[in-house]
């Protein structure tokens, strides 16, 4: 009984942290159906109900709230420890889950980890790439890579990046016969292309500051996507403005093939960081990959 209930808890837990069976299953590697049985031979067992089920999402009832507050905990020391266990070699080894977006992937991730598993071959990374605010511990991610202002309280939180902006920019093309604007509040007569949040399904407003005043405009267009790389693309075929990191069209700029505006409106501000809950244990593959990402002044 003990080995069966422990089983069907593991499952449990994980389809009341990611709110889905589908996605708990695809995670855990078994069938949707096969999970489904498990988390109902668990409530025959106990006579309870540990989730509600809707057609549209998996919430946990009281009872399965207890449960989460009481005895998954104990779940993720036992897996800390045995991490530890096998950590305690002269060499660092297990994998390292980090959630990030895709411009920090490419620009501090990637460039500053890829040399570090070429030397240690046992050590792994897994990369997840999206906009949304990722809580990290329900997703059982290790660490998270975001903007500073984007990091959750309660985290110990490590530069990773350097200061950069974000910059309006259009091809020629897009002003032949439109005016440059003047001020934010000028975007709302324009073409934008405007980058959505998976967090809660918003468009970002897109982020003013001049003289210490702060303005937050929600733009339209066209276009929508869910990543940066298409902005910038479908900026420089002359669809409508792109709010972007200035390092992915510094190039685009200084060719002349696209044209900023508003630069005064977008100073720089703190870039990447590297965050991680205060209870996680150190152990060396973790210590290895925090030391690689460190922003070096």
């Amino acid at each position: 009984m003990l080995r069966e209930n422990v089983t069907d808890l593991m499952s449990f837990v994980v389809v009341a942290r990611v709110g889905s069976f589908t996605r708990a299953a695809a995670q855990i590697g078994v069938s949707q159906s096969a999970l489904s049985h498990a988390v109902r031979g668990l409530e025959t067992r106990l006579g309870v109900r540990l989730l509600t089920r809707t057609t549209r999402k998996v919430t946990p009832t009281p009872e399965g709230e207890r449960v989460l507050e009481r005895i998954a905990p104990h779940f993720t020391q036992i897996e800390e420890e045995l991490e530890a266990l096998v950590e305690m070699r002269d060499q660092p080894a297990g994998t390292i889950r980090i959630t990030t977006t895709d411009h920090a992937a490419d620009t501090v991730v990637w460039p500053k980890l890829a040399p570090v598993l070429l030397q240690y071959p046992d050590l792994k990374v897994e990369v997840v790439t999206d906009y949304s605010l990722t809580d990290i511990v329900a997703e059982k991610f290790d660490a998270g890579v975001r903007l500073g202002e984007q990091v959750s309280e309660g985290m110990i939180a490590v530069r990773v990046g350097p200061d950069f902006r974000m910059l309006v920019v259009g091809a020629p093309s897009y002003f032949e016969n439109r005016d440059k604007p003047l001020s934010p509040q000028d975007l709302t007569d324009h073409n934008c292309i405007n980058l959505r949040l998976s967090t809660h399904g918003g468009l970002y407003a897109w982020e003013f500051e001049k003289e210490d005043r702060e303005v937050n405009v929600r733009v339209d267009g066209q276009f929508t996507f869910n990543n940066i790389y298409p902005v910038v693309q479908a900026a420089l075929d002359g669809y409508g403005l792109g709010y972007v990191p200035e390092d992915l069209v510094r190039e685009h700029i200084d060719a002349g093939r696209l044209i900023t505006v508003l630069e005064d409106w977008t100073p720089p501000f703190p870039g990447y960081f590297f965050y991680y809950p205060h209870r996680r244990q150190s152990s060396l593959a973790f210590r290895v990959i925090v030391e690689a990402l460190q922003h070096q002044e």
